[in-house]
């Protein structure tokens, strides 16, 4: 899950990254970190793709739109 903490992890390191360089081990953390931002921003994406489709094929809000 990504909390304000890992958000705040992310920018710590890019900062750091872009000033001084980081360690073998902070550049594992950030992969880590990346990962699992990146994960999550999927997880939304299909999670709003899956209910848009399911809009489509059952659609009885009066919106009008042809699907």
């Amino acid at each position: 899950m990504v909390t304000p903490e890992v958000i705040e992890r992310i920018n710590v390191l890019a900062k750091k990254q872009r000033e001084t360089g980081l360690s073998p081990d902070e550049k594992t953390e950030q992969a880590k970190l990346r990962r699992i931002f990146i994960d999550n921003i999927k997880d939304q994406v299909s999670i709003q793709l899956e209910a848009t489709k399911e809009h489509a094929e059952d659609c009885s809000c009066g919106c009008h739109h042809e699907h």
